[in-house]
């Protein structure tokens, strides 16, 4: 898509028409507004935020869209090349307990099942209705499904029993402070020495892709996601404790670009 193409999209985009690409994984935090029967305002719009318990997240493509159609959409972001790359950097072995942290409909989890059939998959997500999605997915049965936050995965496993783990397009739709925290989380249910592969909009470093991330700030706001636009993310890995951090890759989309991130637990 042209730059002048983007344009004039961003210059028409309405929220009846939002779909936003990330799917989110996190507590409420101050100033959410995530308390129940409070409101947001949303484009100008007051929006009643929905609680789940005591627990509120984004849910897959954001509000405006529905789980069923998530596979579809996601698509639009070359999924299956930054999958696939996901796939490479993880290098599954058997024997691998490897967690993906926001699974979604479980594209991903069921991938790195695909490759290496000998590795235990646990694909973990607070959303139970793209849950259920991912578990009418053929060979579905092989992954192990949990509802879980992304700041509390000793929810879902054990501290230090984890070799891989894998997450996309859910940290930059979140606040720092949730970002450091489910960093954190990760790094605590990793296996010293165990890996961490992360694909998620990153660096946005052309102006065509500056342009185009501007749609993912339409769904998600500016607030949170400019921290990964202007490429910090790899220095709050390090920050959080992990060691060997890289982008390994980056893959432009219509969305703006997604780079995919590499690190290891010291």
């Amino acid at each position: 898509m042209s730059s002048s193409a983007l344009r004039g999209f961003a210059t028409t985009f309405r929220p009846s028409a939002l779909v936003a690409l990330p799917c989110g994984l996190h507590r409420p935090y101050e100033g959410s507004g995530a308390v129940s029967g409070s409101f947001k305002t949303v484009f100008g719009a007051p929006v009643r935020l929905r609680v789940m318990s005591e627990q509120s997240f984004t849910p897959a493509l954001g509000r405006f869209a529905l789980p069923r159609v998530y596979d579809s959409l996601i698509a639009l972001t070359r999924e299956r090349v930054w999958r696939g790359s996901v796939a490479m950097h993880a290098a599954v072995r058997g024997g691998d307990v490897v967690l993906d942290v926001g699974c979604g409909t479980g594209s991903l989890a069921l991938l790195l099942r695909r490759v290496e059939p000998e590795a235990r998959i646990i694909g973990v997500d607070p959303d139970a209705k793209v849950l259920a999605a991912a578990r009418r997915k053929t060979g579905a049965d092989a992954v192990e499904w949990r509802v879980g936050m992304g700041d509390a995965l000793t929810s879902v496993t054990e501290s230090g029993s984890v070799d891989v783990v894998v997450s996309s397009l859910v940290l930059h739709q979140c606040p720092v402070a949730m970002k450091r925290a489910i960093l954190g989380s990760m790094l605590d249910v990793l296996k010293p020495g165990g890996r961490l592969v992360i694909a998620d909009f990153g660096e946005q470093r052309t102006k065509a892709m500056r342009l185009a991330f501007r749609l993912v700030q339409l769904a998600d706001g500016k607030d949170d996601t400019q921290f990964n636009a202007d490429g910090k993310l790899p220095g709050l890995m390090s920050d959080v404790g992990f060691r060997q951090v890289r982008e390994a890759e980056t893959v432009s989309t219509v969305n703006g670009s997604i780079s995919v991130y590499t690190a290891r637990r010291g």
